[in-house]
């Protein structure tokens, strides 16, 4: 079953997320790492969840990685499907899966960054099957 292109609202940029939302405006995803033990973190924030060190900085991310775990919404007028991804850089992210039959989804699945765009905003990441 093809799915339906939903109308996402636009975000609203933090001073956290600033930096993230203008780079998916210029077609880059961006994660944050932490410089003090390394390990990179979703969602974007100042402070690591980690190791609570405020040395952290944006690094570009590949944009690919493979599904953890899905669900398919189909109560809605427009069926859509939300997931967690676990990108190769080695977070794993809340996000949606796009341009994609719902129904041949799987776990381990690999998928590839989207940046879909919203109603008058920077776009937001989702994923496809890769």
């Amino acid at each position: 079953m093809a799915n339906v292109q939903r109308k996402i609202p636009a975000p609203t940029p933090t001073p956290e997320t600033e930096a993230f939302w203008k780079a998916t405006a210029d077609g880059t995803f961006l994660v944050r790492r932490c410089t003090a033990c390394g390990k990179p973190h979703w969602y974007p924030r100042a402070i690591c969840p980690f190791c609570m060190s405020d040395k952290t900085e944006w690094v570009e991310s590949k944009g690919t990685g493979r599904i953890y775990s899905y669900s398919v919404m189909r109560r809605a007028a427009e069926p859509y499907a939300i997931a967690y991804v676990t990108l190769d850089e080695g977070t794993t992210m809340l996000t949606n899966l796009v341009q994609c039959d719902f129904d041949a989804l799987k776990i381990g699945q690999a998928v590839k960054l989207v940046l879909m765009p919203t109603e008058g905003g920077p776009p937001v990441p989702c994923f496809t099957p890769a």
